[in-house]
C-alpha cells in the first residue's frame, strides 16, 4: 500500500526534475528517493519515471497520475489545517453583515487577507441595509454587523464606534432646490424627498423624512440613482456620491442649518450569544483599520 510520504516525493521529484535535486530538497539521502520512488511504482502497478536517460522523465502513466496525486496531497494539507485550527480554536464560519453603502474594492481587498490568515473558516459577507444588520446580528444570523450608528440600543447586541463618516444633502443638477442659496427646512419640505427606510418602516435618525411628498427605498445606492434620475433630493454618504458629484450628475444643496453635512459614527455590531474567536478579533481589526484610514484620508474640515 502506498502511502502519503511516497505521494510527497513523488511530487518533489517532478517540482525539482530529477531524485537528487529532490533529496536535497527533502533533506534526504538520494538512496532512500529512489527506492521510496520504486516502492511507489510496486504498491501501484506502474512506472512513474523513465530512468534510461541522464534525468529522469515522466511516463505517460506518470503524467496522468500527477494531477491527481496533486489534488490528494491538497486535500491531505487541508485536513491538517483543520486539525490546526481545531487546536487554536479558531472559528468554523464567520459572516460579517455590512452597510451595502460601505462595501468597496479597497474593503474587500483588505477582508481578503483572512483567506490566507484562516484557510478553513468558512466566510459569508452580506452587504445589506444598515437598518436591517442590527436584526440579522441581534438574532445570530450574522457574527458581526457594520452599520451606521441609529442611536438605538438593541438587546442582545453590543456595539462599539470604528470610524465615521459625513452625510450631505443632494439633489440632481436639474432640480429647483440647486438654485438656491441658504436653503431653509421649510424649503426642503416642500419638494420631494428620497428616503431611506426598511420593510418594517424604520428610517436612520438623521436622514428620516420631512417632506409630505417622499420615494423610499431600502439601500443608499437605490437612493443615489433616484436622486440622479431627479426624483427628489436626499441625504447620503459623501463618500459614495463624490464621483457623482464629480461627474456632475449631483449637486451638494446650501443647507442653512447644516452647511457642513452631517457626521455620523460608524459601528461595529457584535451579539451577545455567540463566543467571539480569533477571526472574528482579525476581522473587526482589518475593518477597523481600514475605517480609521478612510477617516485620515479625509478629515472633517467644516466647509465654510
Amino acid at each position: 500500500m502506498y502511502s502519503l510520504e511516497q505521494l510527497k516525493i513523488f511530487i518533489t521529484v517532478c517540482d525539482t526534475g530529477s531524485f537528487s535535486a529532490a533529496a536535497r530538497k527533502l533533506q534526504r539521502a538520494q538512496s532512500g528517493i529512489s527506492q521510496a520512488i520504486s516502492n511507489l511504482e510496486v504498491s501501484i502497478n506502474q512506472t512513474l519515471f523513465d530512468r534510461s536517460g541522464n534525468t529522469p522523465s515522466l511516463t505517460k502513466e506518470g503524467e496522468a497520475l500527477l494531477p491527481a496525486v496533486k489534488a490528494l496531497m491538497l486535500q491531505q494539507l487541508h485536513f491538517d489545517q483543520k486539525i490546526a485550527s481545531l487546536e487554536l480554536q479558531h472559528e468554523h464560519e464567520l459572516i460579517i453583515a455590512i452597510e451595502e453603502s460601505l462595501i468597496s474594492p479597497a474593503l474587500l481587498s483588505q477582508l481578503a487577507k483572512l483567506a490566507d490568515e484562516f484557510p478553513i473558516t468558512n466566510i459569508e459577507i452580506i452587504a445589506e441595509s444598515t437598518l436591517d444588520i442590527g436584526q440579522l446580528v441581534s438574532n445570530g444570523s450574522a457574527h458581526m454587523g457594520i452599520v451606521y450608528a441609529d442611536g438605538k440600543i438593541q438587546d442582545q447586541v453590543d456595539f462599539s464606534t470604528i470610524g465615521y463618516t459625513r452625510f450631505i444633502t443632494l439633489a440632481a443638477p436639474s432640480h429647483p432646490l440647486t438654485q438656491m442659496r441658504r436653503i431653509k427646512d421649510i424649503d426642503l419640505r416642500q419638494h420631494r424627498q428620497v428616503v431611506l427606510r426598511a420593510n418594517t418602516g424604520q428610517e436612520l435618525w438623521f436622514s428620516y423624512g420631512i417632506s409630505s411628498q417622499r420615494w423610499h427605498a431600502n439601500s443608499h445606492y437605490l437612493m443615489n440613482e433616484l436622486t440622479q434620475q431627479g426624483v427628489g433630493w436626499s441625504i447620503l454618504p459623501e463618500e459614495m456620491v463624490t464621483p457623482a458629484i464629480e461627474e456632475g450628475k449631483l449637486v451638494k444643496l446650501d443647507v442653512e442649518y447644516e452647511p457642513n453635512g452631517w457626521i455620523n459614527t460608524i459601528d461595529c455590531l457584535t451579539s451577545r450569544r455567540l463566543h467571539l474567536g480569533p477571526v472574528f478579533l482579525r476581522a473587526r481589526a482589518i475593518i477597523e483599520q481600514y475605517m480609521q484610514t478612510q477617516n485620515d484620508n479625509n478629515i472633517f474640515i467644516m466647509k465654510k
